[in-house]
């Protein structure tokens, strides 16, 4: 099938590009954790309040690191951190670049979380409809035999000016079109970090469809993830879609 088609219809299912053009951003309460979080030194996310901007990266956590404070990705850029009064108080320009130091293997900082974070949590709220951006290259891969029906498969080459975990990944849909599961290296933790991206318990928000359970778990070889560790856990708890203003 063309690999292009099904992501058209991935759009589509997902709540329409028409829907998603009218909207600026997406607000979230999420909670997140896993191994991941440990082994970097992080405290996990409680009901953390977000924002992903429909159609630029750009990113933000509220009240994060600290009461009052917003953390934000603007691109690959930049991040930066900002007080209650909207003050620059903690800033990182080309951030990709500092998870070549070696401290990063064993822990990471709160502008290294924020890019992390950032990056990865915006491409989650914002698929499938990213996809529709310039620069995307689709190519059908064979379907993965599912438990209860085949999963389509579909290789997806990022454009160079989209923050992500990969430049190839891997999109699994079924059969309504839904993501299922994404294949990706996570390359800012290290070149070894493959990982299996599940998607659950879908529900609808405002007009929006997504996934309210993530659970990223190693692949090591072949297609089948690893039960454990969870690398990355994500609970979400509310979108609310905001219109254009």
């Amino acid at each position: 099938m063309d690999a292009i088609k099904i992501v058209h219809e991935s759009v589509e299912a997902h709540g329409g590009l028409d829907y998603w053009n009218s909207l600026e951003a997406l607000e979230a309460e999420i909670s997140a954790g896993g191994f991941l979080f440990t082994a970097k030194r992080r405290p996990v996310l409680r009901h953390v309040r977000m924002r992903a901007a429909a159609h630029e990266p750009r990113f933000s956590f509220f009240d994060f690191p600290k009461p009052g404070q917003t953390a934000e990705l603007i691109g690959k850029t930049e991040v930066r951190i900002l007080d209650s009064e909207g003050t620059i108080i903690a800033q990182r320009e080309n951030p990709r670049a500092a998870f070549h130091g070696l401290r990063r293997l064993f822990s990471w900082d709160d502008l290294d979380f924020t890019y992390f974070g950032g990056y990865a949590t915006w491409n989650y709220l914002t698929a499938p409809f990213l996809l529709m951006r310039k620069g995307f290259v689709f190519k059908g891969l064979e379907p993965l035999p599912g438990a209860l029906a085949p999963l389509t498969r579909v290789e997806v080459m990022f454009p160079d000016d989209i923050p992500t975990h990969s430049r190839k990944q891997i999109f699994y849909f079924d059969d309504q079109r839904l993501i299922r599961r994404l294949d990706y290296t996570a390359e800012v933790v290290g070149g070894w970090a493959h990982a299996a991206h599940l998607c659950e318990e879908y529900r609808t928000f405002g007009g929006i469809k997504a996934p309210t359970k993530r659970r990223a778990l190693p692949l090591l070889f072949g297609t089948n993830p690893l039960s454990k560790p969870k690398l990355v856990e994500l609970e979400v708890h509310h979108i609310r879609p905001i219109p254009n203003s």
